[in-house]
């Protein structure tokens, strides 16, 4: 394994993680989620990340399960919530001070993960979404205060806008308060403006981590929807429809079986091949990996080694399949 720092942070954090949307509570059982947790930690993955509005908050309390069995020292890893959509436990009649960012929901959801992950802290606490009913101050503050108190060591944030992760420093520099460390960003081979340039600059000027979820598209990357919609995947999954329609683009799959071809003659995967890609950009601090097998979480580990394979003259050919480079504004 690989580790990095996390933005500016001094935060070493394992180039491949383990995410639990999707699976953890809901598409694979308590055992498996055990397994998959266990073989990743014997890999050198550090950063299990998880969130409040996963399966509802039953992700986090799965999660919790493992960490207390395994009995880990709890300096050897790295546990994330988030908090925006809250954790509906399935009910969907969440009240208006059970979502948001306001200083209330932010404060006690950090209490309810903690109380479902069976942790003293949160290593990284984010905003899973920017709130434009709560003010920016009220936010940052919340969080400050949350670190002052050893409930949180490191917050971010998630799918925000370059200008919005950029009012939150303001803020925190005005009141000298401790700022955003890290971002999660979806980012893979077809989703790259936010990543590749509209976080360019402050990457520099903030020196901002990212946590990259999706690196798969959902499966598409991996090649098998290049013959047709296999049973029992994520794209179908009730409720997800909007994933499906978006990510299956007729478009997208020609180049994935262009890709898929590509690797093959590479003697790698095609998920292997996505994930190496990924991992070639040096503004990704961590790629969140998510999983339903032992299998799948085995092969996709060796997306460390492969990237090696991804020479400069391979970069290009994958660039000139995927023929969606983000331009860089001229000013």
């Amino acid at each position: 394994m690989e580790y990095k720092r996390l933005g500016k942070s001094g935060l070493q954090v394992s180039r491949l993680s383990l995410g639990s949307w999707l699976t953890f509570g809901k598409q694979i059982g308590d055992n498996t989620a055990d397994d998959l947790m266990t073989l990743a930690y014997d890999h050198g993955i550090n950063f299990f990340d998880n969130a409040e509005a996963y399966a509802g908050g039953k992700s986090e309390e799965v999660m919790g399960e493992v960490l207390k069995k395994k009995g880990w020292r709890r300096d050897s890893y790295i546990v994330s919530s988030k908090v925006f959509f809250g954790a509906d436990g399935g009910m969907k009649n969440l009240k208006p001070t059970q979502v948001g960012l306001n200083r209330k929901h932010v404060v006690e959801a950090c209490h309810q993960a903690l109380s479902r992950l069976q942790v003293d802290y949160l290593d990284l606490y984010f905003c899973h979404r920017p709130d434009k009913q709560t003010p920016i101050e009220e936010t940052v503050w919340a969080m400050h205060n949350l670190i002052q108190q050893g409930k949180v060591l490191y917050w971010g944030t998630s799918e925000w806008s370059a200008q919005e992760i950029m009012e939150a420093h303001m803020v925190a520099r005005q009141y000298n308060l401790i700022g955003p460390t890290m971002e999660q960003p979806q980012y893979n081979m077809f989703v790259r403006e936010k990543v590749e340039v509209e976080y360019s600059q402050i990457y520099k000027t903030v020196g901002l981590g990212t946590t990259i979820w999706s690196p798969l598209a959902s499966g598409v990357l991996t090649g098998k929807y290049n013959d047709g919609f296999p049973e029992g995947t994520r794209l179908g999954i009730e409720g997800l429809e909007w994933l499906k329609d978006r990510s299956l683009a007729e478009e997208n799959l020609a180049k994935v079986k262009q890709l898929t071809a590509l690797s093959n003659d590479m003697g790698m995967s095609m998920p292997l091949l996505a994930l190496a890609w990924c991992l070639k950009n040096d503004n990704v601090s961590t790629v969140i990996l998510g999983a339903s097998k032992k299998e799948q979480l085995q092969e996709n580990l060796k997306a460390i080694e492969a990237k090696e394979n991804l020479t400069p003259e391979v970069m290009e050919k994958i660039e000139g399949i995927l023929g969606n480079k983000p331009e860089h504004p001229v000013f």
